[in-house]
């Protein structure tokens, strides 16, 4: 009887403990839903503003005084924002994203410094000794471009004074709700994209295209941080759901193999009662 306590026992814990897991699927659902549609709606500010700095580059007056976040110069420091979540229980995806800075930073042969965004990403650095120049943490889950442009006036700061001589984001990028990718991409110094030729109006910009293209580029590399921030949140939400449900879906396996077990118990303890019964009936006759 002790056994058949205990089996019932384990599966009302795992039924709790499914429960719990089915509740926090429905959230990340629902939170990765407004996540998408916050990067979507993201997504044509980001094409147009990238469009603009690439004709403004690639004007000859632009170039006579080559702005400090466009300029290269010989690498001494690297700098890399490593974005992670702020919370476990989404599979494998902080250890990805660790897993990609680490081998990153073990490959480069100067000094590299850590700006991190998300506890995990702050753990890991700590735990590993490596130079973190900021922390950031608790962004929440729907943070505004204003919660972020501490990290992007960091990074300006740090390579306009040449404190560091190139700075990488690694991130989560979202690919589906089944797929997340660690993506490593280096925003300074900017590189514009190319111009396709169908595509290349002459425009006239006022006050002039230096005023304009000064103005900008912080723009972008604000909008290029909050971007990576929205779609590491995604991916996070994303990664979450996938690792409740299958939690879930394994507990209401192991349910069934711990029912099945019950069962045969019982049927047996019933069965010894009976047997003793009957023999107890035949001693008396």
């Amino acid at each position: 009887m002790a056994n058949i306590r205990l089996i019932r026992h384990r599966i009302r814990s795992i039924q709790s403990t499914a429960k719990i897991t089915r509740a926090m699927e429905m959230v990340a659902t629902s939170k990765m839903r407004q996540a998408q549609q916050r990067g979507l709606a993201g997504r044509p500010y980001a094409e147009k503003i990238t469009q603009v700095l690439a004709d403004l580059a690639a004007l000859p007056d632009a170039g006579r005084v080559l702005h400090p976040l466009l300029q290269r110069r010989p690498a001494a420091k690297v700098c890399i924002v490593h974005i992670t979540p702020d919370r476990g229980l989404c599979g494998g995806l902080n250890a990805s994203l660790n897993r990609k800075t680490a081998s990153f930073i073990l490959e480069q042969s100067v000094p590299v410094t850590i700006i991190t965004v998300g506890r995990k990403g702050v753990d890991f650095m700590r735990r590993h000794g490596r130079d973190v120049r900021a922390e950031f943490a608790q962004l929440g889950d729907h943070p505004a471009l204003l919660d972020t442009l501490p990290i992007s006036r960091i990074i300006i700061d740090d390579y306009t004074s040449g404190v560091v001589d190139l700075v990488y984001l690694v991130y989560a990028r979202f690919i589906s709700t089944m797929t997340q990718r660690p993506a490593l991409w280096q925003i300074l110094p900017v590189e514009p994209a190319a111009i396709p030729g169908v595509q290349n109006v002459d425009y006239i910009y006022e006050p002039g295209a230096e005023v304009v293209l000064s103005g900008l580029l912080p723009r972008f590399v604000e909008m290029q941080v909050y971007h990576a921030i929205l779609e590491s949140i995604a991916s996070e939400q994303s990664a979450r759901m996938v690792a409740m449900r299958s939690a879930t879906d394994n507990a209401s396996e192991l349910i069934d193999d711990l029912t099945l077990v019950y069962n045969k118990a019982r049927q047996e303890s019933i069965t010894r009662e009976i047997l003793d019964i009957s023999g107890g009936a035949e001693a008396l006759v």
